[in-house]
């Protein structure tokens, strides 16, 4: 596992904390932004380019018509788009080597509030151990964690379990009830999955899927380019 991380962890909240966050910053949305993203290129995706407006996002696709567009506003589809923000939608489809503009209402707006970080990462429980690993080779002073919660304006427990996990997985420390708690998910704060009358929206699926932890030996380092913001696929060493 190597040595534990020695240098400061602060965990921030929603966008406000994005905009405060410092150095090495990976921005949390479990349900359902930054599980969908590694999914994405777990599919075949080429490309996946996290953007802040809808409006970016058309623009984008005017100059590259052969784009997918993938997001949500308020849970839904966005109007005009190709994909929602659903991992079990999203398997369904042919990503093989398609690029693919995604907005979100919490994930992607903290992408675009983190001007302050030194470096960015997408969040999630599927590649967390990814993430740690990174993270303690990379080796900065400061690490920020931003839990994006719902909307990016109300706390979320799935991306503040999301950011204590992470935390125990930087200090090289277990988290023997995690399994536990991510099942009590479904009824406090992933509940939402389970209405047979939303599954539209938010099909169960989605839920266990989103839950799933350490699928991904790789992290989503977000950068910069002439057209915006890029989650590059970089694999990780897990050793």
């Amino acid at each position: 596992m190597g040595k534990p991380f020695s240098g400061e962890i602060r965990i921030f909240h929603m966008i406000d904390g994005a905009k405060q966050a410092r150095g090495l910053t990976v921005i949390i949305d479990v349900l359902r932004a930054f599980s969908l993203e590694p999914y994405l290129y777990s599919f075949g995706a080429a490309e996946v380019r996290p953007m802040g407006k809808v409006e970016d996002a058309f623009r984008f696709r005017a100059q590259f018509p052969d784009v997918l567009l993938a997001g949500e506003r308020g849970g839904r589809k966005c109007d005009g788009f190709d994909l929602g923000n659903s991992p079990s939608a999203a398997q369904k489809a042919d990503l093989a080597g398609r690029r693919i503009v995604h907005t979100t209402s919490a994930g992607t707006q903290g992408i675009v509030n983190a001007a302050g970080a030194d470096e960015l990462l997408t969040g999630s429980f599927v590649n967390a151990k990814a993430i740690a690993a990174y993270v303690r080779q990379r080796a900065p002073q400061t690490v920020s964690l931003v839990c994006m919660g719902n909307s990016g304006v109300r706390p979320a427990k799935e991306d503040e379990l999301c950011a204590k996990y992470l935390k125990r997985l930087l200090l090289c420390e277990p988290f023997p009830d995690l399994e536990e708690r991510l099942a009590a998910l479904q009824f406090d704060g992933g509940d939402h999955f389970f209405d047979p009358n939303n599954q539209e929206v938010y099909p169960e699926p989605d839920f266990w899927m989103c839950i799933k932890h350490d699928l991904f030996p790789f992290v989503l380092r977000v950068e910069r380019d002439e057209w915006g913001y890029v989650s590059r696929k970089i694999p990780v060493s897990m050793d």
